[in-house]
């Protein structure tokens, strides 16, 4: 059962991104990686570090790309400001993991948070805008 639950989700997934603008997109990896940190860290707390590791493992892989995604050479301070603040956040977690403390977790998950709010305010007109390459 609980692998027919699984395949489900991923189908569900999967169908959202293809249909996702970029900005949707983004979210999604916004919202995945705080509701990983959220799931090692409660993996922490119960002693699974089987679990934690592999939540808190995908969480900085969904930062790692998320910081890959910044367009260096178009976003100016903004893309600087990030690329800072996403490299932060993986050393945080890094730490957290290899310490086993919640404390850098909720540190990240905070400013994922506040990053995520900002990006949701984005009009819906700027959804997908892309760079006009020339």
């Amino acid at each position: 059962m609980r692998g027919s639950l699984q395949a489900y989700k991923k189908v569900s997934v999967d169908s959202q991104l293809s249909a996702a603008s970029p900005h949707k997109v983004i979210q999604m990896l916004m919202a995945g990686a705080i509701e990983r940190l959220i799931q090692g860290k409660a993996a922490m707390a119960q002693g699974d570090l089987s679990v934690k590791g592999e939540r808190l493992g995908k969480a900085l892989d969904i930062i790692i790309n998320l910081r890959a995604c910044l367009s260096m050479d178009d976003g100016g301070d903004i893309a600087d400001n990030l690329d800072a603040i996403y490299d932060f956040m993986i050393r945080q977690v890094s730490t957290a993991n290899l310490e086993n403390k919640p404390e850098p977790i909720d540190d990240v998950i905070e400013l994922l948070r506040e990053i995520k709010s900002a990006w949701d305010q984005i009009p819906t007109e700027y959804h997908n805008m892309t760079q006009a390459t020339s």
